[in-house]
């Protein structure tokens, strides 16, 4: 029975770095995101255009369900996600526009 525990813990060992190594392109990637919508926020402030754009976020909760699907992904959940991160690109564009 040891093995086996020595072996079950060498797997989750396995896992545990995939899975840390995951989370941190997870942090650069959404840093890397949010650059751009900072961006988009500076931009929408010098032209007085609104902080939300609906249509685009639908569109972009649209694409990403469908790319949930693809990627074997819950789309509800991966539609809770971007709906989070719509609601904090939206607040910082609010912050550009005051």
């Amino acid at each position: 029975m040891t093995d086996a525990i020595t072996r079950a813990a060498e797997l989750l060992k396995g896992h545990r770095a995939s899975i840390d190594r995951l989370d941190a392109i997870l942090v650069f990637t959404l840093a890397e995101r949010f650059k751009h919508t900072q961006s988009v926020g500076r931009l929408k402030a010098e032209h007085a255009l609104p902080p939300a754009d609906p249509a685009r976020e639908a569109q972009q909760i649209a694409r990403l369900e469908m790319l949930a699907k693809e990627a074997d992904l819950d789309p509800e959940f991966a539609k809770k996600f971007l709906t989070f991160v719509i609601s904090e690109v939206i607040r910082h564009h609010e912050q550009f526009q005051k």
